[in-house]
């Protein structure tokens, strides 16, 4: 495990408080995973301050009207603040309204991306990129990833409940704040919550998926997805009419009431289609689109990517020598399965086998309604792991979701210019 105080993180601390004149708070998290935390740095820093088509300024607001969309106050405050840095035109913090057209004519694409990414088709393209104010297709695609990066960011910052920082006023932590427990005694604080299966027992389905090795025919893997689209659209159903207090970030986006809504529910009242991924995957598609349009975006995230699903320490609580790619697989499958993507040659049975409804809630809540999460979320699921195993899975959160957000954004794009 990449502990705090490794020399690999440590040097990364330095040279992000070098570029940034802060050690900012999600760096920190990451931190106990050195392997990731530098491909990800890379990856911010190329987006944010690297070659590429927009100005710098659009850049850092575009990175606040996508953490607005999920009222996460903890990186508005800090994009205002690079914002500003660039020096940004104060007035464009008033809200949309005051920034130019350009700029106003993202937030659908924000709106969309962020919860309903299948409804992304190349008519938005082409509304972006045709008349007065218009957009370049590479424009777009940096856009795109901005938006994308921020969006599942978010989600990383509520998973964790990440403190504003020191020198921000207000700033985010978790809903319905308790008396926090003390990171390194996690696992010891008390619940009522005790839908939670143990690391042995996890152990030992892991186990037995691992040496069963099941076959099953497409028809069946196919009917198993859908199984566990309809049964995760009946987890947190009452965040359909739930209402969260009005937020001043709120001035950078429109429609607040958009919001993510069951994929299985669209499937069945629209033609929307589920997203094959032996049709369109990021590997044989999607990385060599946007390379081609956003020179090295697509080498960069690819690496983020590959970092996020493959990590292992091969430990699981406190057990040692533990084979988790099994459960690494299902977290990661079951978040795109959350947004309509299926991987035909998996058997989605071991979603259910190996992520207990506790979990699956979780993970739901932080990748469609980051903003609803509470204190007790965290505290009540994977009560066994470590505060760095759960890190570990909000990364993966964080970039399953941005691979679904993209490869919806990047098979429009296709679409568009075919």
């Amino acid at each position: 495990m990449g502990q705090i105080g490794d020399k690999t993180t440590q040097a990364l601390f330095a040279e992000t408080f070098l570029q940034n004149n802060r050690l900012d708070h999600v760096t920190q998290l990451m931190g106990y995973h050195p392997q990731y935390l530098d491909p990800f740095l890379r990856t911010q820093n190329y987006i944010l301050k690297g070659d590429g088509p927009l100005p710098f300024d659009y850049r850092h607001y575009i990175a606040i009207m996508a953490s607005a969309r999920h009222r996460c106050t903890y990186l508005v405050k800090l994009q205002i603040q690079e914002f500003l840095r660039q020096e940004g035109n104060k007035e464009w913090l008033n809200g949309l309204h005051q920034v130019p057209q350009k700029l106003r004519d993202l937030d659908e694409l924000n709106k969309i991306l962020a919860h309903q990414p299948w409804l992304f088709n190349k008519s938005h393209i082409e509304k972006l990129t045709k008349g007065k104010d218009n957009w370049s297709l590479s424009e777009v695609i940096h856009a795109i990833i901005l938006l994308a990066h921020f969006h599942c960011l978010s989600t990383f910052v509520f998973g964790c409940g990440i403190n504003p920082e020191i020198d921000l006023n207000e700033g985010h932590t978790f809903q319905h704040v308790t008396v926090p427990c003390n990171t390194q005694a996690i696992n010891d604080c008390d619940s009522t919550q005790v839908d939670d299966v143990g690391v042995e027992l996890l152990m030992l389905k892991m186990k037995t998926i691992s040496e069963q090795h099941e076959e099953s025919t497409q028809e069946e893997r196919l009917m198993c997805f859908q199984k566990e689209q309809n049964q995760s659209a009946e987890l947190i159903s009452g965040f359909d009419n739930m209402s969260l207090p009005k937020s001043d970030v709120q001035r950078y986006t429109s429609d607040p009431d958009f919001s993510y809504q069951d994929f299985a529910r669209h499937r069945e009242a629209s033609e929307i289609t589920t997203f094959r991924i032996q049709d369109y995957s990021w590997e044989d598609h999607g990385f060599s689109l946007l390379n081609r349009l956003y020179n090295d975006a697509g080498t960069f995230l690819d690496e983020k990517f590959k970092i996020a699903y493959d990590m292992t320490y091969h430990r699981m609580g406190s057990k040692n020598n533990v084979d988790t790619s099994t459960f690494r697989r299902a977290i990661w499958n079951y978040i795109q399965c959350l947004y309509g993507i299926r991987h035909d040659d998996y058997n989605y049975k071991e979603v259910n086998e190996l992520l207990e409804k506790n979990l699956k809630t979780n993970i739901k809540t932080l990748c469609c309604y980051p903003e609803r999460t509470t204190k007790s979320d965290y505290d009540n699921v994977m009560r066994e792991f470590r505060h760095s195993e759960k890190v570990h899975v909000n990364i993966m959160m964080l970039e399953a979701r941005m691979q679904a957000e993209l490869l919806y954004a990047l098979r429009a794009i296709m679409r568009y210019m075919t």
